[in-house]
């Protein structure tokens, strides 16, 4: 764990999303792992709580993303995730367990859809959302209100849906037998002429519980082919 006194290198966004090895992470997490209840709690909310200090972002992200293979272990499956929007809207993101079943979190991110295509075509995207919160009663996925970072940079707050748009609907209902691809919808309305075409990208990720209060997803590409790199984290901090 870096201490109050080293000195970050002046750097880009972008290069502060580069992956990055976490050994003293991986060895807090197995120091963790073999406490009791009641010091384990304690020492992951002072964990949590450096958060903050380490700053927001891409470099949470790091601390949390990397490496992945070692963190699995029996908390880890598999889930469905779309991102979906007008080309001239904003992107949501829909998390399922498989394409037939009822999203558990649905969110409409302040990313626009052309910026997203943009960046996944450039072969890596690392959102981040991170809420703050006074109880952690709630799952970590129940939580309303996030602010969230892309490629490193803060680009506003979304509060996940109660209840879904149409348009969510609508794509929800289309790609039901769909398990993964990307491409173009037929929309439901005459929205296209103002908004652009309805697009969307689905696949399966590979999830990572970290604790009560962290989970990661990262994109599977089919057959392990090269291809981009999505990763999705959220992070609560109290």
């Amino acid at each position: 764990m870096p201490s109050s006194q080293d000195k970050p290198k002046t750097t880009t966004p972008s290069n502060l999303c580069q992956p990055m090895e976490t050994p003293g992470i991986l060895s807090l997490l197995r120091q963790l792992s073999s406490l009791s209840g009641d010091k384990r709690s304690k020492s992951l909310f002072r964990v949590f709580k450096l958060f903050p200090q380490l700053s927001s972002g891409c470099k949470m992200v790091a601390l949390l993303g990397r490496p992945r293979k070692s963190l699995l272990t029996s908390h880890g499956y598999t889930a469905t995730g779309t991102l979906f929007g007008y080309r001239k809207g904003r992107v949501s993101l829909a998390i399922q367990e498989d394409p037939k079943c009822v999203p558990t979190f649905v969110i409409e991110l302040p990313i626009l859809t052309s910026a997203f295509h943009k960046e996944i075509a450039s072969g890596l995207v690392r959102i981040a959302l991170e809420s703050e919160t006074k109880t952690s009663k709630k799952k970590l996925l129940e939580e309303f209100v996030w602010a969230v970072y892309y490629n490193g940079r803060k680009t506003g707050y979304s509060i996940r849906r109660k209840v879904r748009s149409e348009e969510e609907i609508h794509v929800m209902q289309l790609l039901r037998g769909v398990s993964m691809g990307a491409g173009v919808l037929p929309c439901p309305s005459d929205k296209e002429l103002a908004d652009g075409e309805l697009t969307y990208m689905r696949a399966r990720f590979e999830r990572v519980v970290g604790s009560k209060d962290s989970e990661a997803l990262y994109m599977i590409n089919p057959d392990g082919t090269a291809g981009p790199e999505l990763s999705i984290f959220f992070v609560r901090v109290q």
